[in-house]
């Protein structure tokens, strides 16, 4: 498996951004759905969008694409003003959506000769392209078969094959591993690391922070339409929590919370878990080590732990 060094330089890493956002804005009708968000991805890096629900992910990507205008701000794709030259630079673009919108009455290899003619290309350069798209996707004994005969971790590498037909420089990848497998999504990863070891450029959407701290070079999270933190995962969990994390499962959480406080840099609970960030854990470990109905984890700090420090522990709908 290829793979690149956490935060290695390119050369590429000096030109000009394969995607910019600068002070955009999105109302719809009286509600701020992006509110001056700005970031940008160098090319042939992998660069994470994460929020809760209704932060904005999708329509930024929306926007991305040409298909929704923003109120204000300024957009680039590929060196291409969008809206207005959208059409254009997604000819260099491949697009993976958060749902799979593969034709059902068309075979896996139909699937893939009727997208290249979305692009323009003709039937002899199609067909020359499918083996090579079949077996990135590792789909080469599916070739004939219908989508519906597919599983679900099987029709997203086809999805993902698809976004490859105009050999993009640029993806697009709205939550591409939502409701795999753990098997399927390991594979998707590997298939995206030989992408980004080839000089491709992901911007992707996720709500699997491991996912995001396996790929992503940089990210940036957004609540309400706004960044709210940007960086490497590393420097973001260094930054934002810089500390060890103990869970305690059981007993009275609140209590606990009470007995511990002097020994914990700080405290959350949610449910009947309680959440100690610590510096020093043994105090902690001493405290609830063999006590009756309390079981405890303690674990480095990671990025899912900096996403619900900054965004909050409560789902939102």
């Amino acid at each position: 498996m290829e793979t690149r060094p956490p935060g290695a330089v390119t050369a590429a890493d000096e030109s000009a951004p394969a995607i910019e956002f600068s002070e955009v804005i999105k109302h719809y009708g009286d509600k701020t759905v992006v509110d001056g968000l700005s970031f940008f991805v160098r090319p042939g890096e992998c660069f994470g969008l994460l929020g809760p629900n209704g932060a904005g992910k999708t329509t930024t990507l929306r926007m991305l694409l040409g298909i929704a205008s923003p109120d204000a701000g300024v957009i680039r794709l590929v060196d291409e003003p969008i809206p207005s030259r959208a059409r254009f630079a997604r000819q260099r673009v491949g697009v993976v959506p958060q749902f799979d919108n593969l034709d059902p009455d068309f075979t896996v290899r139909e699937n893939l000769l009727v997208f290249g003619r979305y692009f323009g290309m003709s039937g002899h350069e199609i067909e020359a392209l499918v083996p090579s798209l079949l077996e990135f996707a590792r789909l080469e004994s599916k070739a004939n078969a219908r989508v519906g005969e597919l599983s679900g971790g099987m029709k997203r590498r086809l999805t993902l094959a698809r976004a490859l037909v105009n050999d993009p420089d640029v993806l697009v990848m709205d939550e591409p591993t939502t409701g795999l497998d753990p098997q399927a999504r390991h594979l998707i990863w590997e298939r995206l690391r030989s992408l980004l070891a080839r000089g491709k450029t992901i911007l992707l959407t996720t709500h699997f922070m491991e996912e995001a701290e396996r790929l992503c070079d940089r990210l940036c999270v957004i609540e309400e339409g706004r960044k709210i933190a940007e960086g490497r995962p590393h420097e973001l969990v260094e930054s934002v929590i810089g500390c060890d994390v103990i869970e305690i499962y059981g007993s009275d959480p609140q209590a606990l919370r009470a007995e511990l406080a002097p020994f914990v840099e700080r405290m959350e609970i949610s449910g009947e878990t309680l959440f100690c960030y610590v510096d020093d854990p043994q105090p902690v470990h001493q405290r609830v080590r063999g006590r009756p109905g309390v079981r405890y984890l303690h674990r480095p700090a990671n990025l899912e732990d900096v996403f619900l420090r900054l965004t909050g522990r409560e789902m939102v709908d």
